[in-house]
């Protein structure tokens, strides 16, 4: 008979913060709340699609007169409850799945759909609570590029790698204060129309807690709608804090394998690691390529950052590098490679 391996060691601190969630929800609970489902933006291709959302227990928000949140500091994102290991229901394409979220109430699965191409829209529900709706951008077979873009200091000024910093920008600062970086929602926009039924993604380190801030701040400033790809912070099964390295490398792998026939153009900025991520993928990852876009910090940004990442040469590399301070320049510079008419 063969030996079962043991299970995986859970890391002490993750067990201590599930209990901590535990502990909370049972409270909030007793005061009569109820579980809600946030859907995130997700993408798709023939026959799937990728859907990701989080189940909470949040309190209710002050709004102004035209709908938007008033004044909401970071750290609002942080303070809804996570219900761990909840049942939704997904209602897609005329049929429903049902799917369980993660020990931080996440939920990110790819499900069985034939969906048209484009922006469709389905429904997720949870514990016999009203639908919430949700949406997919789905590519069709005869896509070949496609566009993926970090967040921080690549769309949104957020100098984010110096603790205090991240700290600052993430929990104390008004969502209506972030500024975006020059010129990149024209870029993407233009991006999108040249190449039409291109899918887009934010690909971000930024936990999923930011996730209604970030949408909203695209949409304020006119960027374009797409998928997000954030992750969750806090401790995995063994370390304490999950790596913005490997979630990147691993949705640009998973995108890479989703969707064989498309060229990716990679956008980023010189502040963390995007350079070094973008290679590595690149090398392993050739024919998935189009090309990569670096925006260069400014000098006092790049201070605020902690400096730059020292950059990497690429002459050798199978799709063009470009690296400029903002989205003008990118733009011009991808209009002399090809990318951009």
């Amino acid at each position: 008979m063969p030996k079962v391996p043991p299970a995986p060691r859970i890391h002490w601190f993750a067990r201590l913060e599930h209990r901590l969630h535990v502990w909370r929800e049972g409270r909030a609970r007793r005061r009569g709340r109820t579980a809600t489902v946030l859907p995130f933006p997700g993408y798709g291709g023939t026959g799937w699609v990728r859907v990701t959302g989080r189940v909470l227990i949040v309190r209710p928000q002050r709004a102004t007169k035209d709908g938007e949140p008033a004044s909401v500091r970071g750290w609002r994102s942080f303070v809804g409850i996570p219900v761990s290991f909840a049942t939704v229901s997904i209602d897609i394409g005329g049929k429903v799945h049902e799917v369980v979220a993660d020990r931080g109430g996440v939920i990110d699965t790819s499900i069985e759909a034939d969906l048209p191409a484009g922006w469709q829209t389905f429904t997720m529900s949870v514990e016999g609570q009203e639908p919430v709706e949700a949406t997919a951008f789905v590519a069709a077979d005869g896509v070949r590029f496609g566009v993926v873009s970090d967040v921080d200091d690549t769309v949104m000024v957020t100098a984010l790698p110096r603790p205090f910093i991240a700290f600052w920008n993430s929990f104390v600062v008004d969502e209506h204060a972030r500024l975006p970086v020059p010129g990149m929602a024209v870029l993407l926009d233009q991006l999108l129309r040249e190449h039409p039924g291109a899918p887009m993604v934010y690909l971000s380190t930024g936990a999923w807690n930011v996730a209604p801030t970030l949408r909203r701040f695209l949409g304020r400033h006119l960027f374009p709608a797409g998928a997000m790809l954030l992750t969750d912070w806090g401790p995995t099964h063994d370390r304490w804090f999950r790596s913005g390295r490997e979630h990147k490398l691993t949705n640009l792998r998973r995108l890479a394998s989703e969707f064989p026939d498309v060229k990716w153009l990679l956008i980023g900025d010189d502040g963390q690691h995007d350079e070094s991520i973008y290679t590595q993928f690149m090398e392993e990852h050739p024919d998935s390529v189009a090309g990569v876009a670096i925006r260069r910090l400014l000098p006092t940004e790049a201070v605020l950052a902690g400096g730059r990442a020292d950059p990497e040469p690429h002459a050798d590399d199978p799709a063009p590098w470009v690296s400029a301070e903002d989205g003008a320049g990118l733009r011009d510079l991808l209009g002399d490679v090809g990318i951009l008419r």
